[in-house]
Protein backbone atom coordinates (compact mmCIF):
# COMPACT_ATOMS: atom_id res chain seq x y z
CA UNK A 1 0.00 0.00 0.00
CA UNK A 2 1.48 3.33 -1.06
CA UNK A 3 0.58 6.30 1.33
CA UNK A 4 1.47 8.37 -1.87
CA UNK A 5 -2.29 7.65 -2.95
CA UNK A 6 -4.98 10.08 -3.28
CA UNK A 7 -7.33 10.63 -0.23
CA UNK A 8 -11.19 10.32 -1.39
CA UNK A 9 -13.62 10.16 1.81
CA UNK A 10 -16.33 8.91 -0.38
CA UNK A 11 -19.81 8.04 1.80
CA UNK A 12 -17.87 9.00 5.27
CA UNK A 13 -19.34 12.28 4.38
CA UNK A 14 -22.46 11.07 4.97
CA UNK A 15 -24.35 10.67 8.11
CA UNK A 16 -24.65 7.02 9.34
CA UNK A 17 -26.56 7.82 12.25
CA UNK A 18 -25.03 6.08 15.01
CA UNK A 19 -27.73 7.12 17.36
CA UNK A 20 -27.00 8.20 21.00
CA UNK A 21 -23.32 8.83 22.26
CA UNK A 22 -23.61 7.11 25.30
CA UNK A 23 -24.42 3.84 23.17
CA UNK A 24 -20.93 3.88 21.44
CA UNK A 25 -20.92 1.45 18.33
CA UNK A 26 -23.78 -0.99 19.21
CA UNK A 27 -25.44 -0.43 16.36
CA UNK A 28 -22.37 -1.65 14.31
CA UNK A 29 -21.86 -4.65 16.04
CA UNK A 30 -26.11 -5.54 15.74
CA UNK A 31 -24.99 -4.90 11.69
CA UNK A 32 -22.73 -7.30 11.72
CA UNK A 33 -24.56 -9.83 14.14
CA UNK A 34 -27.14 -9.42 11.13
CA UNK A 35 -25.15 -9.51 8.33
CA UNK A 36 -23.17 -12.61 9.64
CA UNK A 37 -26.67 -13.99 10.23
CA UNK A 38 -24.66 -14.93 13.54
CA UNK A 39 -21.79 -16.73 11.97
CA UNK A 40 -18.21 -16.18 11.93
CA UNK A 41 -17.79 -17.35 8.06
CA UNK A 42 -17.35 -15.47 5.40
CA UNK A 43 -20.69 -14.03 3.54
CA UNK A 44 -21.18 -12.69 0.11
CA UNK A 45 -21.55 -9.30 -0.36
CA UNK A 46 -25.26 -9.38 -1.83
CA UNK A 47 -26.33 -11.91 0.94
CA UNK A 48 -24.61 -9.19 3.90
CA UNK A 49 -26.79 -6.15 1.93
CA UNK A 50 -29.90 -7.95 1.80
CA UNK A 51 -30.10 -9.06 5.57
CA UNK A 52 -29.41 -5.33 6.57
CA UNK A 53 -31.73 -3.80 4.42
CA UNK A 54 -34.28 -5.65 5.18
CA UNK A 55 -33.69 -3.47 8.81
CA UNK A 56 -34.24 -0.19 7.31
CA UNK A 57 -30.48 0.72 8.26
CA UNK A 58 -27.52 1.86 5.69
CA UNK A 59 -25.15 -0.60 4.92
CA UNK A 60 -22.63 1.50 3.38
CA UNK A 61 -20.37 2.71 6.24
CA UNK A 62 -19.46 -1.05 7.92
CA UNK A 63 -18.89 -3.08 4.43
CA UNK A 64 -16.83 -0.21 3.12
CA UNK A 65 -15.07 1.31 6.11
CA UNK A 66 -15.10 -1.43 8.66
CA UNK A 67 -15.04 -4.77 6.85
CA UNK A 68 -13.05 -6.54 4.45
CA UNK A 69 -14.39 -7.30 1.07
CA UNK A 70 -12.48 -10.18 -1.77
CA UNK A 71 -13.75 -11.75 -4.74
CA UNK A 72 -13.99 -15.47 -4.47
CA UNK A 73 -15.17 -17.91 -7.72
CA UNK A 74 -16.34 -14.64 -9.51
CA UNK A 75 -18.52 -13.53 -6.32
CA UNK A 76 -17.91 -11.04 -3.50
CA UNK A 77 -17.38 -11.82 -0.35
CA UNK A 78 -17.18 -10.08 3.06
CA UNK A 79 -14.15 -11.98 4.93
CA UNK A 80 -15.06 -13.26 8.59
CA UNK A 81 -12.00 -11.34 10.60
CA UNK A 82 -11.38 -11.03 14.55
CA UNK A 83 -13.72 -8.13 14.03
CA UNK A 84 -16.60 -10.20 13.03
CA UNK A 85 -15.60 -13.16 15.64
CA UNK A 86 -16.08 -10.65 18.45
CA UNK A 87 -19.06 -8.98 17.19
CA UNK A 88 -20.42 -12.66 17.15
CA UNK A 89 -19.35 -14.40 20.09
CA UNK A 90 -19.66 -11.66 22.86
CA UNK A 91 -22.05 -8.70 23.57
CA UNK A 92 -21.14 -5.46 22.62
CA UNK A 93 -18.89 -3.43 24.92
CA UNK A 94 -16.17 -0.62 24.77
CA UNK A 95 -13.77 -3.54 24.22
CA UNK A 96 -15.36 -3.85 20.71
CA UNK A 97 -15.77 0.12 20.11
CA UNK A 98 -12.43 -0.08 20.50
CA UNK A 99 -11.48 -2.84 17.62
CA UNK A 100 -13.73 -1.22 15.63
CA UNK A 101 -12.22 2.07 15.73
CA UNK A 102 -9.29 0.32 14.96
CA UNK A 103 -10.28 -1.47 11.60
CA UNK A 104 -11.83 2.02 10.54
CA UNK A 105 -7.94 3.59 11.04
CA UNK A 106 -6.26 0.54 9.63
CA UNK A 107 -7.85 1.31 6.63
CA UNK A 108 -7.92 -2.23 4.89
CA UNK A 109 -10.91 -2.54 2.78
CA UNK A 110 -10.22 -5.19 0.41
CA UNK A 111 -11.88 -5.37 -3.48
CA UNK A 112 -15.07 -5.87 -4.63
CA UNK A 113 -16.90 -5.25 -7.93
CA UNK A 114 -17.63 -1.78 -8.96
CA UNK A 115 -15.09 -0.30 -6.50
CA UNK A 116 -12.81 2.41 -6.62
CA UNK A 117 -9.41 2.08 -6.78
CA UNK A 118 -9.02 4.23 -3.71
CA UNK A 119 -11.68 2.74 -2.05
CA UNK A 120 -9.48 -0.54 -0.75
CA UNK A 121 -7.69 1.60 1.59
CA UNK A 122 -10.61 3.85 2.13
CA UNK A 123 -9.36 6.12 5.39
CA UNK A 124 -5.83 6.60 4.62
CA UNK A 125 -6.84 10.56 6.05
CA UNK A 126 -8.04 9.09 9.30
CA UNK A 127 -4.61 6.47 9.44
CA UNK A 128 -2.55 9.60 8.76
CA UNK A 129 -4.02 11.82 11.03
CA UNK A 130 -3.40 9.38 14.22
CA UNK A 131 -0.38 8.64 13.29
CA UNK A 132 1.02 12.23 12.67
CA UNK A 133 -1.17 13.85 15.09
CA UNK A 134 -2.38 11.50 17.99
CA UNK A 135 0.37 9.12 18.11
CA UNK A 136 3.88 11.64 18.08
CA UNK A 137 6.70 11.73 20.34
CA UNK A 138 5.92 8.46 21.87
CA UNK A 139 2.41 9.82 23.12
CA UNK A 140 -0.76 9.69 22.60
CA UNK A 141 -2.42 13.13 22.29
CA UNK A 142 -5.78 12.19 21.90
CA UNK A 143 -6.88 15.82 23.78
CA UNK A 144 -5.75 17.07 20.60
CA UNK A 145 -8.80 15.71 18.94
CA UNK A 146 -11.26 18.12 17.56
CA UNK A 147 -13.23 18.62 13.97
CA UNK A 148 -11.64 22.06 14.02
CA UNK A 149 -7.90 19.76 14.06
CA UNK A 150 -8.92 17.18 11.83
CA UNK A 151 -10.41 19.57 9.01
CA UNK A 152 -7.14 21.79 8.72
CA UNK A 153 -5.21 18.84 8.96
CA UNK A 154 -6.73 17.19 5.84
CA UNK A 155 -7.88 20.30 3.84
CA UNK A 156 -3.46 21.35 4.27
CA UNK A 157 -2.68 17.18 2.79
CA UNK A 158 -2.28 17.54 -1.05
CA UNK A 159 -3.32 13.85 -1.48
CA UNK A 160 -6.65 15.34 0.06
CA UNK A 161 -9.30 14.69 -3.44
CA UNK A 162 -12.65 16.71 -2.03
CA UNK A 163 -14.31 19.78 -1.48
CA UNK A 164 -14.52 20.76 2.22
CA UNK A 165 -13.76 18.74 4.76
CA UNK A 166 -16.25 19.39 7.65
CA UNK A 167 -18.71 16.81 7.23
CA UNK A 168 -15.77 14.67 7.50
CA UNK A 169 -14.46 16.18 10.08
CA UNK A 170 -17.60 16.30 12.49
CA UNK A 171 -18.21 12.62 11.58
CA UNK A 172 -14.79 11.43 12.65
CA UNK A 173 -14.42 13.49 15.87
CA UNK A 174 -17.82 11.83 16.87
CA UNK A 175 -16.82 8.29 15.72
CA UNK A 176 -13.39 8.77 17.95
CA UNK A 177 -15.07 10.37 20.90
CA UNK A 178 -17.98 7.30 21.07
CA UNK A 179 -15.48 5.21 20.22
CA UNK A 180 -13.08 5.56 23.33
CA UNK A 181 -9.94 6.84 21.44
CA UNK A 182 -9.24 8.94 24.63
CA UNK A 183 -8.99 5.37 26.56
CA UNK A 184 -6.34 4.20 24.69
CA UNK A 185 -3.47 6.35 26.41
CA UNK A 186 -2.22 3.69 28.55
CA UNK A 187 1.18 1.67 28.38
CA UNK A 188 -0.25 -1.38 29.75
CA UNK A 189 -2.07 -4.60 27.02
CA UNK A 190 -5.75 -4.68 27.32
CA UNK A 191 -8.04 -6.92 25.69
CA UNK A 192 -8.96 -4.95 22.89
CA UNK A 193 -5.57 -3.98 22.12
CA UNK A 194 -4.76 -7.85 22.02
CA UNK A 195 -7.55 -8.49 19.36
CA UNK A 196 -6.14 -5.94 17.45
CA UNK A 197 -3.33 -7.61 16.89
CA UNK A 198 -5.49 -10.43 15.47
CA UNK A 199 -7.35 -8.24 13.30
CA UNK A 200 -4.52 -6.37 11.84
CA UNK A 201 -2.86 -9.93 10.70
CA UNK A 202 -5.75 -11.00 9.31
CA UNK A 203 -6.88 -8.20 7.48
CA UNK A 204 -3.04 -7.54 6.23
CA UNK A 205 -2.70 -11.29 5.05
CA UNK A 206 -5.44 -11.07 3.58
CA UNK A 207 -4.71 -7.77 1.58
CA UNK A 208 -1.36 -9.11 0.70
CA UNK A 209 -2.92 -11.82 -0.96
CA UNK A 210 -5.24 -9.57 -3.19
CA UNK A 211 -1.89 -8.28 -4.55
CA UNK A 212 -0.75 -11.86 -5.44
CA UNK A 213 1.54 -12.33 -2.74
CA UNK A 214 0.51 -14.89 0.15
CA UNK A 215 2.95 -14.14 2.88
CA UNK A 216 4.73 -17.29 4.98
CA UNK A 217 4.33 -17.16 8.29
CA UNK A 218 7.78 -16.26 9.28
CA UNK A 219 6.81 -12.47 7.21
CA UNK A 220 4.01 -12.30 9.88
CA UNK A 221 5.77 -9.93 12.31
CA UNK A 222 6.91 -7.58 9.33
CA UNK A 223 3.74 -7.72 7.98
CA UNK A 224 2.39 -6.76 11.24
CA UNK A 225 4.48 -3.68 11.49
CA UNK A 226 3.92 -2.36 8.01
CA UNK A 227 0.21 -2.01 9.16
CA UNK A 228 0.86 0.31 10.94
CA UNK A 229 -0.44 -1.48 14.22
CA UNK A 230 1.90 -0.24 16.99
CA UNK A 231 0.91 3.52 15.52
CA UNK A 232 -2.59 2.94 15.27
CA UNK A 233 -3.57 0.73 18.63
CA UNK A 234 -2.68 3.30 21.06
CA UNK A 235 0.28 4.78 23.54
CA UNK A 236 3.25 2.31 22.41
CA UNK A 237 5.06 0.51 25.15
CA UNK A 238 7.40 -1.99 25.69
CA UNK A 239 5.14 -4.68 27.80
CA UNK A 240 2.81 -4.09 24.40
CA UNK A 241 6.07 -4.88 22.31
CA UNK A 242 6.85 -7.77 24.19
CA UNK A 243 3.48 -8.98 24.23
CA UNK A 244 3.14 -8.82 20.73
CA UNK A 245 6.14 -11.36 19.84
CA UNK A 246 3.93 -13.83 22.08
CA UNK A 247 0.42 -12.84 20.27
CA UNK A 248 2.24 -12.99 16.66
CA UNK A 249 3.19 -16.72 17.59
CA UNK A 250 -0.18 -17.62 19.34
CA UNK A 251 -2.02 -15.97 15.86
CA UNK A 252 0.29 -18.52 13.48
CA UNK A 253 0.17 -21.61 15.54
CA UNK A 254 -3.78 -21.23 15.92
CA UNK A 255 -3.43 -21.24 12.13
CA UNK A 256 -4.23 -17.32 11.20
CA UNK A 257 -7.79 -16.90 9.70
CA UNK A 258 -8.16 -20.63 9.19
CA UNK A 259 -8.72 -20.62 13.65
CA UNK A 260 -12.46 -20.03 12.49
CA UNK A 261 -13.00 -23.69 10.90
CA UNK A 262 -12.95 -26.88 12.58
CA UNK A 263 -11.91 -28.79 9.60
CA UNK A 264 -8.52 -26.55 9.57
CA UNK A 265 -7.93 -26.77 12.66
CA UNK A 266 -8.22 -30.50 12.24
CA UNK A 267 -5.15 -30.59 9.75
CA UNK A 268 -3.26 -28.93 11.37
CA UNK A 269 -3.15 -30.50 14.81
CA UNK A 270 -3.65 -34.06 12.68
CA UNK A 271 -6.57 -34.68 14.72
CA UNK A 272 -9.72 -37.25 13.34
CA UNK A 273 -12.65 -34.76 12.96
CA UNK A 274 -15.48 -36.55 15.37
CA UNK A 275 -12.55 -35.81 18.00
CA UNK A 276 -12.94 -31.98 17.41
CA UNK A 277 -16.36 -32.41 17.23
CA UNK A 278 -16.91 -34.18 20.71
CA UNK A 279 -14.36 -31.47 22.09
CA UNK A 280 -16.98 -28.23 20.19
CA UNK A 281 -19.92 -30.23 21.25
CA UNK A 282 -19.40 -29.71 24.87
CA UNK A 283 -19.09 -26.20 25.01
CA UNK A 284 -18.96 -24.39 21.88
CA UNK A 285 -18.11 -21.17 23.22
CA UNK A 286 -14.78 -19.15 22.56
CA UNK A 287 -11.64 -20.33 25.44
CA UNK A 288 -9.26 -17.61 26.69
CA UNK A 289 -5.55 -18.50 25.77
CA UNK A 290 -3.52 -16.19 28.77
CA UNK A 291 0.62 -15.77 28.73
CA UNK A 292 2.24 -16.92 32.36
CA UNK A 293 4.66 -14.15 32.12
CA UNK A 294 2.05 -11.78 31.59
CA UNK A 295 -1.66 -12.17 32.62
CA UNK A 296 -2.55 -9.25 30.43
CA UNK A 297 -1.81 -10.90 27.73
CA UNK A 298 -5.47 -12.65 27.64
CA UNK A 299 -6.94 -13.61 24.34
CA UNK A 300 -9.81 -15.09 23.67
CA UNK A 301 -9.66 -17.51 20.52
CA UNK A 302 -12.01 -20.42 19.14
CA UNK A 303 -12.43 -23.75 21.39
CA UNK A 304 -10.99 -25.86 18.64
CA UNK A 305 -7.81 -23.79 18.25
CA UNK A 306 -7.49 -24.04 22.29
CA UNK A 307 -5.46 -27.15 21.78
CA UNK A 308 -2.79 -25.13 19.47
CA UNK A 309 -2.47 -22.75 22.11
CA UNK A 310 -0.10 -24.33 24.21
CA UNK A 311 2.37 -25.07 21.49
CA UNK A 312 2.97 -21.01 21.59
CA UNK A 313 3.44 -20.97 25.01
CA UNK A 314 -0.34 -19.89 26.11
CA UNK A 315 -2.24 -21.66 29.19
CA UNK A 316 -5.89 -22.21 28.48
CA UNK A 317 -8.79 -20.92 30.41
CA UNK A 318 -12.43 -22.41 29.82
CA UNK A 319 -15.19 -19.86 28.42
CA UNK A 320 -16.43 -18.62 32.10
CA UNK A 321 -13.20 -18.03 33.57
CA UNK A 322 -12.74 -15.66 30.18
CA UNK A 323 -15.74 -13.31 31.32
CA UNK A 324 -14.68 -13.31 34.68
CA UNK A 325 -10.75 -13.78 34.32
CA UNK A 326 -9.04 -12.79 37.97
CA UNK A 327 -5.13 -12.49 37.58
CA UNK A 328 -4.49 -12.87 41.18
CA UNK A 329 -6.39 -15.65 40.86
CA UNK A 330 -4.43 -17.44 37.93
CA UNK A 331 -1.16 -16.92 39.26
CA UNK A 332 -1.55 -18.26 42.98
CA UNK A 333 -3.17 -21.14 40.85
CA UNK A 334 -0.51 -21.59 39.04
CA UNK A 335 2.30 -21.34 41.79
CA UNK A 336 0.35 -23.88 44.13
CA UNK A 337 0.96 -25.92 40.83
CA UNK A 338 4.23 -25.34 40.16
CA UNK A 339 5.10 -25.73 44.30
CA UNK A 340 3.47 -29.25 44.04
CA UNK A 341 5.40 -30.05 40.96
CA UNK A 342 8.69 -29.49 42.76
CA UNK A 343 7.13 -31.22 45.97
CA UNK A 344 6.73 -34.08 44.12
CA UNK A 345 10.14 -34.14 42.23
CA UNK A 346 11.61 -34.15 45.71
CA UNK A 347 12.93 -30.33 45.11
CA UNK A 348 13.25 -28.77 48.15
CA UNK A 349 14.39 -24.94 49.64
CA UNK A 350 18.40 -24.73 50.35
CA UNK A 351 18.12 -21.71 52.90
CA UNK A 352 14.92 -20.68 54.85
CA UNK A 353 13.18 -17.69 54.27
CA UNK A 354 14.70 -15.50 56.49
CA UNK A 355 18.28 -16.38 55.13
CA UNK A 356 16.79 -15.73 51.36
CA UNK A 357 15.62 -12.25 52.63
CA UNK A 358 19.09 -11.35 54.36
CA UNK A 359 20.94 -12.04 51.21
CA UNK A 360 18.38 -9.99 49.07
CA UNK A 361 19.09 -7.26 51.48
CA UNK A 362 23.00 -7.76 51.45
CA UNK A 363 22.72 -6.87 47.50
Amino acid sequence: MSELEEWRPGSFTKNFSWGQGRRGLVELHELLRLGFDGKVEDVTRSAFRRRVKQSGRPDYIPINFFLFNRPFDGTDHIVADELVFQAINFEHSKRFDKLAVFAFNLSYAGIWKGAQPAQRYPALWAKAYIRDRIATAGGWHSGRISANDIERFVENDARYMAQGARKLATNLNYLYRIGGVSEMATARVERWWVDALFLALDRAVEDARLSGIDPTESQYASLLNRSGFFDLAGLRSLEKELAGKHLVRLYIECGGRDRFSPDHVRERINLLLPDIEQFLANDDRPQGAVHPTNTRILKSIPRACAMLARYAGFDVIDADELEHFEASEFIRSHTRTALEQLKVRGIKPTMSAEELLRLTRER
